[in-house]
């Protein structure tokens, strides 16, 4: 390989700089947005819930004794249980411009996933569907989100170059809030409510959700994003560290609920304002005044912006209108609280079920991510 080294972290220290790599290398880039390096600690950590399901080594590449790449290697045995494979993944990829450095990490990668009994290599993906995953192949010049990865245009080159074909697509759309809610969304909203006696359950106390419907929302997840690609189903363990770290950081006024009248909980839709430049201001740093930022657009000035981070359905009631419903709650929030955007979180350009819901949006794709993968040899 050359001047170039790859070495597999080996203790915190080395785990802080994997982390750090990505802030140096996108320091000055103005579409990217940080991680919170607490929750990546976090993640790397032993005591991810994932753990219990998953193994992974961490690898760094070194160049003239500088760090210029890392590449994290995961093997979830859930995931390959349930879609019948022997896959390694590869993910929180970021290198230099340098096909010795790309080649260099995901070869490391490939002889440990070959090590450990693995056919096929695919990323980037991580622990679970979770994590950011997919990547940027549209798009470059568009602000990311807080739930998605960015990266420069070089990469998927160097991925192609090394053998790398594509395996799935997402695409990202941007919707333009409407000055008032279509009256074709309205109707159809009440006629599904009606037909199959559904309703709209709102919160105004975090505490109050997490006890009454904190599991059964991520129990919604699991079912409606079970047919999706390389889904694994959220532990209970995972459960509970979403409920505590999740549900108490979003405004409740965006969560929309339905049930059936037996309060049973069907369908779950949940938005956030943009955390974008928020987590840019912050660079990734809680202290000492990183928390400012990020508080602000949660409590004092929302952005223009809103990411809709997730809408689950029930397989049972998947084409049948709830859609509908959520936007029936929410578009007027939206609309009160002046938002002008909503960025939607990554789907598979193949579920035409999600893509049909946007029709009461003026909207456009603005990007699209892969997953790459290739035989191992």
């Amino acid at each position: 390989m050359g001047n170039v080294v790859i070495k597999k972290v080996e203790n915190k220290s080395e785990l802080k700089k994997f982390i750090r790599f990505n802030y140096e290398l996108y320091k000055d880039n103005p579409y990217s947005v940080p991680d919170l390096y607490e929750d990546m600690l976090g993640t790397f950590s032993d005591k991810n819930p994932a753990m219990e399901f998953c193994e992974a080594e961490y690898f760094l590449a070194y160049k003239d004794g500088k760090i210029v790449g890392r590449v994290a290697a995961i093997i979830n045995h859930k995931a390959n249980n349930t879609w019948n494979l022997k896959a390694v993944r590869f993910g929180w990829i970021d290198f230099i411009d340098d096909e010795e450095v790309s080649q260099g990490l995901l070869q490391a990668v490939e002889q440990w996933g070959h090590e450990k009994g693995m056919t096929e290599i695919q990323g980037p993906l991580g622990f679970t569907d979770m994590d950011a995953e997919g990547m940027l192949i549209e798009g470059f010049d568009q602000l990311s989100t807080m739930a998605t990865i960015y990266n420069y245009d070089y990469y998927p080159r160097h991925i192609e170059r090394l053998g790398y074909e594509k395996d799935a697509d997402w695409i990202e759309m941007l919707l333009t809030v409407p000055k008032e809610v279509p009256e074709r969304l309205t109707r159809i909203a009440k006629i599904v409510m009606e037909k199959y006696d559904l309703h709209i359950k709102k919160y105004t106390s975090h505490r109050a959700i997490a006890k009454e419907y904190g599991k059964e929302i991520f129990k919604v997840i699991n079912e409606a994003f079970k047919p999706l690609f390389g889904y694994s189903e959220l532990t209970d363990k995972q459960i509970q560290q979403y409920i505590k770290s999740f549900l108490p950081l979003i405004d409740l006024k965006l969560v929309s609920l339905v049930t059936e009248a037996n309060g049973r909980l069907i369908g779950v839709g949940i938005s956030m304002p943009s955390m974008s430049r928020a987590l840019q201001k912050a660079k990734g740093k809680l202290l000492p005044f990183g928390w400012f930022h990020l508080l602000k657009p949660l409590k004092w000035k929302h952005p223009d912006t809103l990411d809709l981070m997730l809408i689950g359905v029930l397989p049972e009631y998947q084409s049948k209108g709830v859609n509908a419903i959520f936007f029936h709650d929410l578009l007027p929030i939206y609309i009160s609280e002046g938002y002008k955007f909503v960025e939607t979180n990554v789907e598979l350009e193949t579920n035409t079920r999600v893509q049909s819901q946007w029709i009461y949006f003026e909207r456009k794709q603005h990007k699209r991510r892969r997953c790459f993968k290739k035989q191992l040899q």
